[in-house]
């Protein structure tokens, strides 16, 4: 039976930036708010492999199971604020 992750390290990003810089398991995220706020989230930094297409989120919690080899990031367009769960290792 795989593991599963129940819980994670808070990462508010506003901007777009590194949710871990290690391997690990992306639980979700949280939009705290949206004004045309976009998010793609990454495998291996700012140039690694986009793992999402273009989410177009709304206000709450989204889960988003995945896990990263490379570390985690999350590009950001529009305007907003994100808290992303993350369990590093």
């Amino acid at each position: 039976m795989a593991h599963v992750n129940q819980s994670g390290t808070p990462v508010l990003l506003a901007a777009s930036g590194a949710i871990s810089l290690v391997a690990g398991d992306l639980i979700g995220y949280h939009v705290n708010s949206t004004t045309a706020l976009t998010i793609v989230i990454r495998d291996g930094g700012a140039s690694g492999t986009a793992v999402s297409g273009t989410i177009t989120p709304s206000i709450g919690f989204q889960a988003f199971p995945g896990a990263f080899t490379g570390g985690c990031y999350a590009t950001l367009g529009g305007t907003g604020s994100v808290t992303f769960f993350f369990a590093a290792g």
